[in-house]
């Protein structure tokens, strides 16, 4: 039997593949006519197949020579949220020579990662509607010309799950990874201004692993333990945005071993306190956001291991009035 998730995630890698030719026959086979695709800005809204080759597929395959996707995670199942549907969610990298201008970000003349958060709707065997997440961010740090003062936390390639299965996986209980971080967003949104502790998260009880890794994105870097989290991101987040509200996902899935889950925007908050050297604007902010999870259930209680974290930074600091990606490019 055929898997839907090897069927996409392969066709992807043969849309970008500098073997295809110019990525419009590959198209034609993968993505609906009248597909829309909401990309991370400044891409922002692509509503068609032509548009979206043209405004995505293309700027990709000039700016990277030889392009590869080097895929990390690809689940697939039913979103449990409106509107439904079945969704095929990848972690990926989009590796090759950053050779020529991409989405106006100056380019380095070497080897760079991409990282990408990509959300598929499938109807027919075709895609119809994407949400993607990629990190331009950490691409102008990648080229030495980061636009944020020294990471919070440790910047690094987001690495594959420490259990090498995330790909398709073929064990495990989709239902209840899901279950598991369901019940740690439920808790999560109420928390100690004095410690940045929420009800439910650690300890035996708790549902993360004490062992846990946090992968951010460009800005933020990688966290270790909870303590590390709290240290190296969300003191500092809480402090900047501390009404913030999330959980606005428009999808949900579980499949194996694994969750994902994703808000366009997911969250919204006031600027009230400095971040990343921005000082508190006192604005009304909405952030994209893309969660993947890596759920252990060795143990007596099912814990979450890992959890990658893309977020739409070039948004966010432009609704600060930062323009990000011309702050990268006037350094030397």
């Amino acid at each position: 039997m055929s898997d839907f998730r090897a069927e996409i995630a392969t066709g992807l890698d043969r849309l970008f593949s500098p073997e295809s030719p110019g990525g419009a026959v590959e198209a034609t086979g993968l993505i609906a006519e009248d597909a829309i695709w909401d990309v991370a800005a400044p891409v922002n809204q692509l509503e068609g197949r032509d548009a979206i080759v043209g405004g995505f597929v293309a700027p990709l395959r000039a700016a990277m020579t030889g392009l590869r996707r080097r895929d990390e995670i690809v689940i697939g199942g039913d979103n449990i949220r409106d509107p439904g549907g079945r969704w095929v969610v990848i972690l990926t990298h989009y590796v090759g020579t950053f050779a020529a201008p991409l989405f106006g970000l100056r380019p380095s003349g070497r080897l760079a990662l991409l990282r990408s958060g990509e959300f598929y709707r499938i109807e027919g065997g075709r895609i119809t509607e994407a949400k993607i997440l990629f990190d331009l961010p950490d691409l102008a740090r990648q080229a030495g010309r980061n636009p944020f003062p020294p990471d919070l936390g440790t910047e690094m390639l987001f690495p594959g799950p420490a259990t090498h299965d995330g790909v398709c996986p073929g064990t495990g209980d989709g239902r209840a990874s899901l279950d598991l971080v369901q019940a740690m967003l439920s808790d999560l949104h109420v928390f100690d201004p004095d410690t940045s502790a929420s009800p439910g998260q650690t300890g035996d009880d708790g549902v993360w692993h004490d062992e846990m890794l946090w992968y951010g994105p460009g800005g933020i870097g990688s966290t270790y333990r909870w303590q590390g989290f709290v240290d190296d991101h969300r003191a500092a987040f809480l402090h900047a945005f501390p009404d913030r509200k999330g959980g606005n996902h428009y999808c949900r899935i579980g499949d194996g071993n694994y969750a994902a889950v994703s808000g366009w925007p997911s969250m919204t908050m006031t600027h009230q306190g400095d971040y990343l050297g921005v000082p508190a604007t006192g604005k009304a902010l909405t952030l994209r956001v893309m969660d993947f999870y890596r759920c252990d259930f060795t143990g007596p209680r099912g814990k979450i291991a890992e959890n990658w974290v893309c977020l739409d930074y070039v948004d966010l600091f432009g609704q600060m009035g930062v323009d990000l990606i011309a702050r990268a490019n006037a350094l030397p």
